[in-house]
């Protein structure tokens, strides 16, 4: 902690992975001190256990509080999953509720993304951001408190993307919105983004940031993850896309949620 503190006051500014650096510090050399004495053993448990809770136990728990279902009991005594798409995220909040507990929804999952990647990155690095947002958003569609029932990762995705790779953000949200003032439907734009997320974070990194081949490739694998993980959620969307059925941006309906055979009626 005095290296932390000591490092921050002298630095005019310090980069997450500097920081990184800086905050384990200690661990690094409490684990050289048992390397030295031959403590393999006790040098592996450190790591492992460290790893384990900074990239998937401490960011899964924080995606699974979902602010949407929180935000609707809360206020409503509902549960917002039995309503409109079934989906408990920002847009179907807006189409239940309103603008004040969609916006309440954004900012909670949001914070909460920007929370993972951050310790992530700051303990390991770009990648270590990217798999704790994957963490995250895996806990936010399958939440262990609300019997792993929750939103689609959309909103959360795009908060990790803002934080660890703004360049691709500028890129992948314009071409999301275009689709969906074209379309009108925000569950399209969300698959296509998806989609074309991979290709648009391996040009950047490549060619923009120059992180070299290997990196790039890395980054990509665990963003094409991400992107497989988004797609899926959106399967019953794609099936009501393909029947017409799907709901446009904009419509504002309190209604029961529709289950798959009421979109094959």
């Amino acid at each position: 902690m005095e290296i932390l503190l000591q490092s921050a006051a002298s630095a005019e500014a310090l980069d997450l992975e500097s920081l990184g650096r800086i905050v384990i510090g200690r661990s690094g050399s409490y684990i050289a001190d048992c390397a030295s004495r031959g403590s393999f053993g006790a040098v592996f448990w450190v790591v492992t256990v460290f790893s384990v809770l900074a990239l998937l136990v401490v960011p899964y728990f924080l995606g699974s509080i979902n602010f949407g279902i929180i935000i609707s009991k809360l206020f409503h005594g509902e549960d917002i999953r039995e309503y409109g798409s079934g989906n408990a995220g920002m847009t179907n909040m807006l189409r239940t509720y309103g603008k004040r507990d969609a916006a309440i929804t954004l900012i909670g999952d949001a914070l909460k993304a920007v929370v993972a990647v951050i310790l992530g990155r700051i303990l390991f690095g770009i990648s270590g951001g990217y798999v704790a947002g994957l963490t995250c958003i895996l806990g936010h569609a399958f939440p262990c408190y609300y019997k792993f029932k929750g939103g689609k990762g959309v909103l959360v995705s795009c908060s990790i993307l803002l934080v660890i790779d703004p360049v691709t953000f500028c890129i992948v949200i314009p071409f999301f919105i275009i689709v969906v003032a074209i379309s009108r439907y925000v569950s399209l734009g969300s698959i296509l983004s998806a989609a074309v997320y991979p290709i648009i974070t391996f040009c950047v990194h490549m060619f923009v940031y120059n992180v070299g081949i290997e990196r790039a490739l890395i980054h990509t694998g665990l963003v094409l993850c991400t992107s497989i993980l988004l797609i899926y959620m959106h399967r019953s969307n794609i099936q009501r896309l393909r029947n017409g059925t799907e709901n446009k941006f904009g419509s504002k309906k309190k209604t029961d949620v529709m289950n798959d055979s009421d979109v094959v009626k």
